[in-house]
């Protein structure tokens, strides 16, 4: 099975009070991707500063493909301030004008989306620039497939950019409160199930998932609802849950698997990243139980 999976956005260090992780909703997804398929594509930025010789360095020495990753000699590598509630929520502080706010396409960037890709991820962080929303756009509406996690991040988006990545994409995944603000942009007045079948069916959405935190999540594509939670224990943060929920979320739909499957999986996925400290696991046995399960595909 080659799957061709290909994400564009922000790669940045996350810096806690007392250490710094590897982190960004596009990375963390196109990372895991990577694990359990064996292959992925990643369009981004660093600065080149000494995050971004670490990082290129660092994604180099695991055999992490980096031709896709430009260095940007004007502009710093992506910083986000982490601190953890006492319920280990994160909340972010995140560093303006940073390397992917100037994404641009290079010539091999441009021929991994035309000949080596079968569904693109994207996100809204990563449009909050005009020059990497253009950069962005410029990729939307092609014969492939689209994935957007909306992630939405302080104000940093417009109701526009959330219609068109709406009208853009296959898979959308959103968590409560950005379902909450779509259903008011739409002006949507009626129960959860319904408002879903509507958003699901106003932007022809192949496969729509609501995330719900501890409460699991809702998944829906025209034809079935599925609603799944796993009991989640020894959480030791929850930076990353959705980023695993997403890669699970993209595979599962690009092999045609039910939705309860996908769903099942996509927590239990969730669940174990919520059990190690950061969004990438330093254990790389983590993903054996993944790939098994898609290699049967």
């Amino acid at each position: 099975m080659m799957l061709n999976v290909t994400a564009i956005g922000e790669i940045l260090y996350d810096i806690y009070p007392d250490k710094k992780r590897l982190g960004g909703a596009p990375f963390n997804f196109i990372y895991h991707i990577w694990k359990i398929l064996g292959k992925a594509n990643f369009i981004s930025s660093v600065g080149s500063d000494d995050n971004g010789k670490e990082i290129l360095n660092y994604l180099n020495s695991i055999g992490f493909n980096t031709d896709l990753i430009i260095v940007d000699e004007k502009h710093p590598t992506g910083t986000v301030q982490v601190y953890l509630d006492e319920n280990k929520i994160p909340h972010f502080t995140i560093s303006s004008e940073c390397s992917y706010d100037y994404l641009t396409l290079n010539e091999k960037a441009l021929e991994v989306i035309e000949h080596n890709t079968d569904i693109l991820y994207f996100g809204t962080l990563s449009q909050r620039s005009e020059i990497s929303r253009k950069t962005i756009k410029s990729l939307l509406g092609r014969h492939i497939k689209y994935f957007c996690d909306l992630n939405l991040r302080h104000d940093f988006f417009t109701e526009e950019m959330i219609l068109e990545a709406l009208t853009a994409s296959n898979v959308v995944k959103i968590n409560y409160q950005e379902f909450e603000k779509i259903k008011k942009i739409l002006d949507i007045n009626t129960n959860d199930n319904i408002a879903i079948e509507i958003i699901a069916n106003k932007f022809n959405i192949d496969l729509l998932s609501i995330t719900l935190g501890s409460d699991g999540a809702i998944l829906y594509n025209k034809k079935a609802m599925s609603k799944y939670k796993t009991e989640t224990k020894n959480i030791v943060d929850t930076v990353g849950a959705g980023d695993a929920f997403a890669a699970i979320l993209c595979i599962g739909y690009l092999v045609d698997m039910d939705i309860n499957s996908i769903n099942k999986l996509a927590n239990e996925f969730a669940t174990e990243i919520c059990m190690i400290e950061g969004a990438i696991p330093v254990e790389d046995s983590i993903y054996d139980k993944y790939r098994k399960i898609f290699s049967s595909y």
